[in-house]
Order: C-alpha cells, then structure tokens, then sequence
C-alpha cells in the first residue's frame, strides 16, 4: 500500500506527470469524440419530441451538461488549488489553472444555451433568477481566478492567491444545486434526481448522459493539454524541458 502510495505521489513531480499527461490525452480526445457523436444522434434524431416544449427542448443535451460541468469543474479546480496550498505541490497548482478557461467556457455555454431556451420558455432571454443569477457568479469566479493568477508574476504566489479565492468561492456550488429548492425560481427542477426516477424518456436520458460523458471526456484532454503547455512554459529553464522540445 505504502509503495503504491509512493508510485503515484512521483507524479506530483511536472517532469513525471508531462509524459503522464501526454499519453492519456489521446486516450480522452477519442472518447470525446464517440461519446459526442453518439449523444448528438441520440438527442437530435432519436430522442422524441417533448409534448410541452417541442423541438425546442433538445438544447438540454448542451444547456444541462455544460452546468453539470460548469460546477464540477470548479469543485475539482478549488480541489486541486487547496492540495497546492496543503502539500505546495507543483502540478496541483499547475491543474488548478489549466482548469480554469475550461470550467470558464462551459459557465459561459451553460448561460448562453439557458438564454436561448429562456426565450421561448419564459419571453425572456434573462431574468434574474436563483439559479441563472448564481450561475453567472460563478463564470465571474472563473475569470477572477484567471485574473487574479494572471496579475501576480511570481507562479507560486499566483498560485497561492487563486487557491484562496478558489476554495472561498466553493460555497457557490451548492447555491447552484439547491436554489431551485430553496427558493421560488421560474427555473425548472432537477430531471434527473439520485433518489427519484427520471421524469423524461428513456431515450432522451441517454442522450443527455451521453452528452455530459463527452463534456466530460473533453475537459479532461482540454485540461492535459494545457497543464503540459503550463508546465513547459513554468519549467523551460530545466534540464528536463529542454531536452523535451528538443
């Protein structure tokens, strides 16, 4: 256990974990993309039309991934940031950045795809809803990380100061997930619920988890990528990095 424990911390290492990266990235682009077909043929031209909404309902197979995302990838960046700050772990901090335009990205998508199906819904492409409201603090909290990192010039400061902002900025997430609940928003409820069974077909359920695995699969390769760019341009006056461009 111990030496398995060992086998894994090396990779804490940027030198160990570049090459880690390098070989799964592949791996993730390649589920992405059977992932990603599959849940667009599924939701766009298998999935039945909803009886209330219509045809306009299937930007759901975009809008829900992207929250889903959206908050889970601020959870696993805010972790990553406060392993940083705990252990002062190199590539922690590393991932904690390289996550950020991408958790950024997938909050703007989430806004953007709900203002598109808010329209139609609700006559309007915004309200200020719970949900949308706090939904937009957290795309702010992204780009705050990002500023914040890309003032301080000194990497291990930045990554210190974002790790703090990070981990503040986590009691945001359950205000997401639970404002539907803890308030009276013109948002819908949760389709899907751990507890309950869904309220939507079953084919339409598949396409939505075939959507969030393909979000998911290419946040990860996005995030590999540009943790191996983080560490070249964080490394590139080692020995190692030079040989690595070489």
């Amino acid at each position: 256990m111990r030496q398995s424990i060992v086998h894994w911390f090396k990779f804490a290492s940027p030198q160990s974990f570049y090459p880690l990266a390098g070989r799964m990235i592949p791996w993730f682009w390649a589920a992405a993309a059977i992932f990603g077909i599959s849940g667009l043929w599924i939701s766009f031209f298998v999935a039945p039309t909803d009886a209330q909404q219509g045809e306009g309902y299937r930007i759901i197979f975009v809008h829900v991934p992207a929250s889903w995302m959206s908050m889970f990838i601020y959870l696993v960046m805010a972790f990553w940031a406060g392993l940083g700050l705990a252990l002062n772990t190199r590539v922690s901090g590393m991932m904690a950045q390289a996550l950020a335009p991408t958790g950024a990205l997938m909050a703007a998508l989430s806004l953007w795809t709900g203002a598109l199906w808010g329209k139609p819904m609700w006559g309007a492409w915004w309200v200020w809803d719970a949900r949308l409201t706090s939904e937009l603090i957290l795309f702010f909290l992204y780009l705050g990380f990002m500023a914040l990192q890309a003032a301080i010039d000194d990497p291990r400061r930045a990554d210190k100061a974002g790790a703090i902002l990070a981990l503040v900025g986590v009691v945001n997430i359950p205000i997401i997930y639970f404002s539907v609940k803890w308030w009276n928003t013109l948002h819908q409820g949760s389709t899907i619920n751990l507890t309950k069974a869904p309220s939507m077909a079953q084919t339409m359920l598949w396409g939505m988890m075939l959507m969030a695995l393909a979000f998911w699969m290419y946040s990860i390769a996005v995030a590999l990528m540009r943790v191996r760019a983080i560490i070249l341009e964080r490394e590139r006056h080692t020995e190692w990095v030079k040989h690595a461009v070489e």
